[in-house]
């Protein structure tokens, strides 16, 4: 698997988002092409993709911010294509989040993950990531 910092929203990537976004959570909104160019463009938002054969595979968004008790990074959308999963592209395309972040000063890396992914949230803390005991909360301006 290659895997590469978006530099540009196309309709292979606006496809791929159409694809992949269902197998994270079936309620999400699918992005399209010029939402994901907007993402893009985004300072300090780093979209990346695992491609193979061609196929993009997998992606992973790294959101770097800056707050009074230092610089961190929160890592979004991590989805490896269903008829992929097994073979460690998950597992990848995190070490290469973990190790941007790392090249960019960042020391702390925070994501969310849903209990019932068990082979996630088993891979997250085999990279190294601690459960972290609080409540998480979302209000949802949209309703």
């Amino acid at each position: 698997m290659t895997i590469y910092l978006v530099t540009e929203a196309t309709p292979k990537l606006a496809e791929a988002f159409l694809r992949l976004i269902p197998q994270l959570n079936l309620t999400s909104r699918i992005p399209n092409q010029q939402e994901l160019q907007e993402v893009i463009e985004t300072e300090n938002t780093y979209l990346f993709v695992g491609e193979e054969n061609g196929k993009i595979i997998g992606t992973i968004s790294l959101v770097f911010y800056r707050i009074p008790t230092g610089d961190k990074a929160w890592i979004e959308d991590v989805i490896v294509d269903e008829s992929t999963r097994g073979k460690g592209y998950g597992n990848k395309l995190m070490q290469h989040a973990i190790d941007f972040a790392k090249s960019k000063g960042i020391l702390k890396v925070n994501l969310t993950s849903n209990p019932t992914r068990i082979a996630a949230n088993k891979m997250y803390q085999k990279l190294g990531f601690e459960l972290y005991i609080t409540n998480m909360y979302r209000l949802d301006l949209g309703k």
